[in-house]
């Protein structure tokens, strides 16, 4: 397994596809990240075209067991962001 691109990496990637500077692609990186928080933050979901849905589920309470004890202990419910993988990116990295 390769390592995870980094953001520096990513910025450089996206200047260039763009045909821009690297400032301006990484404003543009930090306005999406931002978008996206602040509307999935407030309880709604984002699509990104081709790569997938990015979604705020709450957890109801529940007892889960500390390992190093075995003694059960009672998580209060919280919330937790998924994302759902677009079919089109699924095919592409599959076949």
């Amino acid at each position: 397994m390769t390592k995870p691109m980094t953001k520096t990496q990513l910025v450089a990637a996206l200047a260039e596809e763009m045909g821009a500077d690297k400032k301006t692609a990484g404003a543009a990186l930090d306005a999406i990240t931002a978008i996206v928080t602040k509307e999935v933050a407030g309880g709604g979901a984002v699509t990104l075209p081709g790569l997938g849905k990015i979604y705020c589920r709450e957890r109801p309470e529940r007892m889960v067991r500390n390992p190093a004890t075995n003694e059960q202990i009672k998580k209060e419910a919280d919330k937790v962001v998924k994302m759902t993988i677009a079919k089109a990116l699924k095919d592409s990295v599959n076949g």
